[in-house]
């Protein structure tokens, strides 16, 4: 956990550096609840949840000025944590129109939390990057963050495995 915090709190002093610097975190959500495989929108389940409050204390060093999601249960359950720390609104994003001109314009220069799915969060950040970098994740994959910055329109990104051990709370 300490290495994390490091790393971000290393990532945000980089980017605080340059008023041009535009940082992404970009995380699927949580674990859902599967008692009921025809329902297209569940809430999390209790891991899901605690996986919630896990990403909000390892974002706690970075100061969010916009969180996104998708306009599903689990995502903005997902988002709700950091984007209540941050006192900022969960902002819903289409995500067929992901990274398009008008949310390039509405995120230049800030720290921004994206919440996704494993079909589109992989693909959000190779959007972003201009170029596939990244391929979908297994749908058992709760865990992936990942972290792109642009600056003077170019991007680089890296992606953490952050793993959340309920028994350890």
């Amino acid at each position: 956990m300490k290495k994390v915090l490091f790393i971000l709190s290393f990532i945000f002093a980089l980017t605080a550096y340059s008023q041009e610097a535009t940082t992404y975190y970009l995380i699927r959500h949580a674990e859902k609840t599967r008692t009921d495989s025809t329902n297209k929108d569940p809430f999390l389940s209790f891991k899901g949840y605690k996986r919630a409050d896990h990403w909000k204390e390892i974002f706690k060093t970075v100061k969010f000025d916009a969180v996104y999601s998708t306009n599903y249960n689990r995502t903005k359950e997902t988002a709700q944590p950091t984007a209540a720390a941050n006192n900022v609104p969960i902002l819903l994003y289409d995500p067929s129109e992901m990274y398009s001109e008008s949310f390039k314009y509405n995120t230049k220069g800030k720290n921004v939390l994206i919440v996704g799915h494993s079909n589109t969060t992989p693909l959000f950040v190779n959007k972003i990057l201009g170029k596939d970098v990244y391929p979908l994740i297994e749908d058992t994959n709760n865990s992936n963050l990942y972290i792109v910055t642009v600056i003077d329109d170019k991007a680089s990104a890296v992606v953490l495995n952050i793993e959340y051990n309920q028994n350890s709370n």
